[in-house]
């Protein structure tokens, strides 16, 4: 049974997230725990910048709205290096970077799709991107920009 502030709840999600999934997931650990509403069908970015390629970042963007922490903030830490824009958050326990806010849409989270729970994803579709030529890259992109906006 759910609570009447539930239902509400429910109802708002379905209408501001209509053909959406919810997906949730989070480090290896389980210290870290996330919830996040997207398509089924992932758009998945695969850059080759220095710490994407060291780390095999492979990434969704999303906006900040549609992402939620749901455990783990104390867990957290964070390293940037050079512009400092990117904030690479990742699970001082483990070491797993579930999500993080990436330089070309600081509004907005990456979101590692290896680090979701089974069951939601229906397709991903890669695509390649050089971040070793960022500026470049992210100025010939006709959509990264706008894929944090609501």
């Amino acid at each position: 049974r759910l609570s009447c502030e539930e239902a509400a709840r429910l109802l708002l999600d379905a209408y501001e997230y209509r053909g959406l999934v919810k997906h949730t997931g989070g480090c290896h650990c389980g210290a870290v725990r996330f919830e996040v509403w997207a398509s089924a069908d992932l758009h998945v970015f695969n850059c080759n910048c220095s710490i994407c390629t060291k780390k095999q970042n492979r990434h969704f963007i999303v906006p900040a709205s549609r992402f939620k922490l749901l455990k783990g903030a104390d867990n957290l830490t964070t390293y940037t290096f050079n512009t400092h824009r990117a904030q690479h958050t990742f699970c001082k326990t483990c070491g797993v970077q579930s999500f993080y806010t990436p330089r070309s849409n600081p509004d907005g989270y990456g979101i590692a799709p290896h680090c979701l729970d089974d069951g939601t994803v229906q397709t991903i579709v890669t695509e390649d991107i050089n971040g070793k030529e960022w500026e470049k890259a992210v100025k010939e992109h006709k959509t990264i920009r706008d894929m944090s906006k609501p």
